[in-house]
């Protein structure tokens, strides 16, 4: 446990203030040393050409002297150069002692075999900047300035750009913390209002965005908005599942009851009739079977989409026909009629059989539960070309449906008025519309000309599986 503390990252804005105070540090002391090294430059370069125009004129002065000191005043710093000859070979030099050091570069200068040079040296313990210079055939001149004004304004250069330096690094770690603190402010409002969302279990808190125009928004802000969108859809998302397990629990609690009841009466099965144990027992058998298609339902509902390795090339109309064949032999006393084109017949899409074959029991099974005895279900199949995708339609003759209902006809566990006597829960068309959506379908129901209901689906088609 210590050593996982010992190893903890530090926090985000921690690391961002030192990143942005590193960075400002940085850059503030790379400007100084370069104000630094521009500011020597220009000094020396400066110097140089003042040395190189006091040598000018000593050239123009001594050319007719012979070898020696020609002037000694650079002793003082007040005096102007101090200058002597050099010949090119050492026996013509005077017995008089040189006041600048005399090396082979200067002799070469002498002999015109290098190009004239600068160096630094001291003459009585004081610096100066020596020039090199041809004089006249044979003979090199140099002179030399006093550069101590040079070196005292490079130090003093230097302490004031270190006194700069040093006073950016506060300054710098002021404006990262300002940076990390005015920067992570909306990350900050991000994690408050997800840890007060953790704590409270209220999907409902948002977080609150800075106002502007749209499309303006920095990288923070998208990453709000796209956390309130997440919270919306997580709020739905809790509101439906109670409503679910509302609805469902609603609806489980009159066939329990009833199964409880055929179940006590025929725990005295030695009192009753054989007729009176046949009907408790019949109507316990169907009302099994309703709690148990009612429970499958609701399994299947809560299954957000289908599994990607189940999905085949199907063709939708043969398994259309298969179940229009089943919805024969379980409602007899309802005509169904096919209608379908031969491009529609040939069409293919990717889908779970079982699940496809579902949907339309339950578009058939919903269409043929409305119909009159003696009634027609009208089911029809075409193909469209221009957006490739086929179209299934059911139509009944019955009451159809009214128009304050029409809005709610896919929702979980609705019953409009008419249909509150007849069998069913009332999930048969949540499931099918859930059933299209997973299939990149859409079903959607209208009020059938001169009477009934009509329910519309759209499948897409996949061009390349076409034969």
């Amino acid at each position: 446990m210590r050593r996982a503390r010992r190893h903890r990252r530090p926090p985000l804005r921690r690391r961002l203030a030192l990143a942005a105070s590193a960075a400002v540090a940085g850059v503030a002391l790379a400007v100084c040393a370069g104000a630094y090294a521009v500011t020597v430059y220009t000094l020396k370069r400066q110097f140089d050409l003042q040395l190189t125009q006091s040598a000018t004129l000593a050239v123009q002065r001594y050319s007719g002297e012979g070898p020696g000191v020609q002037a000694g005043e650079c002793r003082y710093l007040a005096a102007p150069a101090c200058a002597q000859l050099v010949p090119e070979n050492r026996a013509d030099d005077p017995r008089a002692p040189y006041l600048l050091p005399v090396s082979g570069s200067v002799r070469d200068v002498a002999a015109r075999r290098r190009a004239p040079f600068f160096r630094t040296a001291s003459v009585d313990g004081h610096p100066v900047r020596v020039l090199t210079t041809p004089a006249r055939k044979g003979l090199a001149m140099q002179v030399a300035l006093r550069s101590d004004g040079v070196r005292r304004a490079e130090r003093q250069a230097a302490g004031l750009l270190a006194v700069i330096g040093g006073a950016g690094v506060p300054v710098a770690a002021l404006l990262g913390y300002w940076v990390s603190r005015s920067g992570l402010a909306p990350v900050t409002r991000l994690t408050s209002t997800a840890e007060r969302i953790t704590a409270t279990r209220d999907a409902g808190l948002r977080i609150e965005l800075p106002a502007g125009p749209r499309g303006r928004e920095d990288e923070i802000t998208r990453l709000a908005v796209s956390f309130n969108t997440m919270l919306d859809a997580l709020e739905e998302s809790l509101a439906a599942q109670r409503r679910l397990v509302a609805d469902a629990s609603h609806e489980l609690r009159t066939p329990l009851t009833a199964l409880r009841s055929n179940a006590e009466i025929l725990l005295r099965a030695d009192r009753l009739s054989p007729q009176q144990r046949e009907r408790a027992t019949g109507a316990l058998s169907r009302q099994l079977r309703e709690v148990t298609t009612l429970v499958n339902d609701l399994i299947d509902l809560a299954r957000d989409e289908e599994p990607q390795q189940a999905l085949e090339l199907v063709r939708p109309v043969s398994l259309l026909e298969h179940s229009v064949a089943a919805a024969r032999d379980h409602w007899p006393h309802v005509g169904f009629v096919l209608d379908r084109d031969p491009a529609a017949a040939s069409a293919l899409t990717a889908a779970v059989p079982s699940r496809l074959t579902r949907l339309f029991s339950n578009l058939l099974d919903n269409a043929a539960k409305f119909s009159p005895a003696g009634g027609r279900v009208e089911v029809a199949a075409c193909r469209a070309e221009r957006d490739h995708r086929l179209e299934i339609t059911v139509r009944d003759h019955g009451p159809g449906i009214d128009t304050a209902d029409l809005p709610h006809v896919f929702d979980r566990f609705y019953r409009a008025r008419a249909a509150r006597a007849l069998p069913g829960s009332g999930l048969g068309l949540a499931m099918a519309r859930q059933i299209a959506q997973t299939h990149d379908g859409e079903l959607t129901a209208h009020q059938a000309p001169g009477g009934g209901a009509l329910f519309r689906l759209a499948l897409p088609v996949d061009p390349r599986g076409e034969q």
